[in-house]
């Protein structure tokens, strides 16, 4: 430590020294210029450290094999600089160079660059790379780039920062695109690490859609948005949590989140995926939660219908209600609301059966226009097709959701928060390599991105 600290007082960091921050902080005077002046010191700090570790590292490489193209013992050119910026500045280092002796044409080789997992003409490390996209899955690229030089004293455009999205986005659509693949094959993907308890939880499913504004013509700027459907799967594990009042309720845990800008028939597979990976099928209790949708009932039925109770969310039901008591009581606004508070209610008690009794007996009678016949004759139908899924009592009672809000809030903070900001239109590529990475950091998987990206043989 003495000698680290002797190290740190002799050396020179981007024009400063160790005792010129020092002196910063002593005659720092309020709390916020005295952490800032301790951020940069601990930066100063830091990039003294990681050069003396990549120099101690340096030097006991005595021989780096043979020539892959001669098999002759290669031949040290001494020691070449080197230098990469990083979320803590620039780091310069010196390291061995090797040759093949006879001059065959591979280039230098460098062991110490291939250990790091640097590549011959990198200048940035990949550390700012995944700080830029991270900070791109939440905010413009503008802003992205504006926060990168704020926190860390980075440069870097706007630009550089969407084509990394774009490297890392593709390969994330790359691996989804295998996993897919082997499982339309019949081989089950690597099951995900869950202590059992969590499995055992009470598991709910949902799906909805988004629309977003895309460029027309391909991608152009120009023409007017062309509005597209993005569908979205969501698995969540749901956790008793008693309020300060005494009161148990419901907290998701393990939130997991599929997309697709296609249709529900793209979507199938993706969810199909999600729920062997969480071992969902390990749950002892599972819902299907959804509005009226008739698409996503079809995933239900073709995916999840042997294992989860289908349960169409109460609000979107008595939203549909509402409408048909307007238009059953045209004009007479104080009697639909007395009838469609009635009808809350029963809908709430399970008593789904009564309420369709009422509006076929309205149906029957002669006074009924025809506009108000086709909306309660729809809304008949609707109550019919999901008069199953509206067990509200009994799933109160289980301590089961009745509402798909889970589903309408991913919607939002996944899509509207990100991709439906005032002018923004998107090209397909541009949304979904972001998409991915949205994803990948929800699913906390953003990290193994990176990872395999700082391989050198990647």
């Amino acid at each position: 430590m003495d000698q680290l600290i002797d190290i740190i007082e002799k050396r020179t960091v981007s024009s400063l020294t160790f005792q010129e921050l020092s002196s910063g902080l002593h005659n720092a005077i309020t709390l916020t210029q005295i952490i800032f002046v301790a951020f940069r010191l601990a930066l100063f700090v830091a990039v003294i450290i990681v050069e003396e570790t990549l120099a101690t590292r340096a030097q006991p490489m005595e021989h780096a094999g043979e020539c892959p193209h001669c098999g002759s013992p290669l031949e040290s050119k001494g020691f070449g600089d080197r230098e990469i910026r990083s979320i803590i500045g620039l780091i310069q280092w010196r390291r061995r160079l090797w040759r093949c002796p006879k001059g065959c044409k591979i280039g230098q080789i460098v062991p110490l660059d291939e250990e790091l997992g640097i590549r011959s003409n990198q200048k940035i490390s990949d550390d700012i790379k995944q700080v830029g996209c991270l900070l791109a899955v939440f905010v413009p690229y503008q802003t992205a780039s504006m926060l990168m030089r704020a926190l860390t004293g980075a440069e870097v455009s706007p630009i550089s920062i969407w084509n990394w999205v774009q490297i890392i986005g593709t390969k994330a659509m790359s691996k989804l695109e295998q996993e897919l693949k082997a499982l339309s094959e019949g081989k089950l993907p690597k099951m995900a690490e869950i202590e059992d308890k969590v499995t055992k939880l009470i598991t709910a499913i949902g799906a909805d859609g988004v629309m977003v504004a895309f460029r027309p013509n391909g991608g152009a700027p120009e023409g007017k948005a062309e509005w597209r459907e993005v569908k979205i799967g969501i698995f969540a594990r749901l956790r008793g949590k008693l309020t300060k009042n005494g009161k148990k309720v419901n907290v998701l845990v393990r939130k997991r989140v599929v997309a697709v800008l296609g249709k529900i028939d793209e979507l199938i597979p993706r969810m199909r995926l999600m729920a062997e990976k969480e071992r969902i099928y390990d749950a002892e209790t599972i819902v299907w939660l959804s509005d009226g949708g008739p698409g996503f009932w079809r995933l239900f039925e073709e995916t999840f219908s042997g294992s989860a109770k289908g349960v169409l969310d109460f609000y979107h039901a008595v939203q549909n209600v509402w409408k048909g008591a307007r238009s059953w009581f045209d004009g007479r606004t104080k009697h639909a609301r007395q009838w469609f508070a009635s009808a809350r209610r029963s809908i709430r008690k399970g008593k789904v059966r009564h309420v369709l009794s009422e509006i076929r007996g309205a149906l029957s009678s002669e006074e009924i226009p025809d506009s108000a016949r086709k909306v309660l004759s729809n809304l008949v139908v609707y109550l019919e097709t999901h008069v199953e899924h509206m067990s509200y009592d009994q799933l109160k009672a289980l301590g089961l959701p009745i509402g798909s809000g889970m589903v309408e809030s991913t919607c939002k903070w996944l899509i509207q928060q990100r991709f439906k900001g005032v002018g923004m239109r998107w090209s397909e590529q541009g949304f979904n390599t972001l998409l991915h990475l949205r994803l990948a950091w929800v699913n906390e998987t953003f990290d193994e991105l990176f990872a395999e990206t700082a391989s050198p043989n990647s």
